[in-house]
């Protein structure tokens, strides 16, 4: 039995109090034992992004991991559409592969439009045949960003195919809507689409909430919503998740990855659990992601921090096993 010390950060309960998780051989947490102690670090829920194209970064994803992990970040929904867009389904196992090789977790969703549109010849198809063959090997745990909003709209054959084994698999189905307001959005999502990174405006993701929807707030590389969108966290905080979709490397080592969005919001004054939470907890349930959040019989994945403003990386487990330090 291993013993990790500090101050718990515990998002369900919404406190905080000095102890010590007790870690199984098996990379179990045992048990949460509080003490009297004095602690000068914090252990927190470990970071997750619930959206992100790993090709983006220009770096493999054994490689990529070794990065975000020195950010806190223990898991990632990772949709390689932009690598099955030139070589399909080859491109999907090839990433699917190398991710065995990572130290965090990398979750993969299927790529629902590939070729992005009708248009495209980058190489790469994966119809709806294809998608149900991808299904078939129960390692999915999303049918990733349905870009085709039109093909949706209209009942697409191919695409209502798509939707549908995405449902009778239980699969989460994962939306692209920017700006898809009023009477289609809310065909768009009776089609069965859970979620949306694409937001813009704080209202457009208000309308998009409401609707039954849960939210992406975006700060990557490329698209950068955080501004717009933050008044989410006290609106709706079990609505919403952190995402990056895009994250290029000198920006990870110079600014962060998730942690990098949770120092924001927490700047903008925003109530520490309901950011944990955004940063995790949200994700894993949705998911239902193999990762755990620093409870009694989850894994043992969290992250030891210097302080709750700064989000100052000290440690991150995975397993049990410390993976950065």
């Amino acid at each position: 039995m291993r013993k990790v010390e500090g101050n718990i950060v515990d998002v369900y309960n919404r406190e905080i109090y000095p102890g010590e998780i007790l870690i199984s051989e098996e990379g179990k947490i045992e048990k949460i034992v509080r003490n009297k102690q004095t602690y000068d670090c914090y252990i927190c829920p470990p970071f997750i992004d619930a959206h992100v194209h790993i090709e983006s970064s220009m770096l493999l994803p054994k490689e990529f991991s070794r990065l975000i992990v020195t950010k806190g970040t223990v898991g990632i929904v990772n949709d390689p559409h932009e690598i099955a867009n030139v070589l399909g389904e080859e491109g999907i196992e090839f990433m699917r592969k190398n991710a065995k090789e990572a130290d965090v977790k990398m979750f993969f969703s299927i790529p629902s439009c590939v070729p992005a549109t009708p248009f495209d010849a980058a190489g790469g198809i994966i119809n709806a045949e294809g998608v149900e063959k991808l299904v078939k090997t129960k390692t999915f745990v999303a049918l990733s960003e349905m870009m085709d909003v039109p093909g949706v709209l209209k009942g697409d054959k191919e695409v209502k195919r798509k939707l549908e084994i995405a449902k009778e698999n239980h699969l989460k189905i994962d939306g692209h809507a920017p700006g898809v307001r009023g009477e289609d959005l809310k065909n768009y999502i009776a089609a069965g689409i859970t979620t949306d990174h694409e937001c813009t405006t704080l209202e457009e993701a208000v309308e998009k909430i409401e609707r039954g929807m849960k939210i992406m707030i975006r700060e990557g590389s490329a698209a950068k919503n955080f501004e717009a969108l933050h008044p989410l966290i006290r609106l709706y905080p079990q609505q919403i998740m952190f995402c990056t979709d895009d994250a290029h490397p000198d920006e990870i080592k110079e600014k962060g990855h998730i942690d990098r969005i949770v120092r924001m919001a927490i700047a903008k004054g925003y109530d520490l659990f309901d950011v944990l939470k955004a940063a995790s907890v949200n994700t894993i349930k949705h998911y239902h992601l193999s990762i755990g959040s620093l409870k009694e019989n989850d894994t043992a994945d969290f992250i030891i921090v210097k302080d709750l403003k700064n989000f100052q990386i000290i440690a991150t487990y995975i397993n049990g096993i410390e993976k950065y330090n």
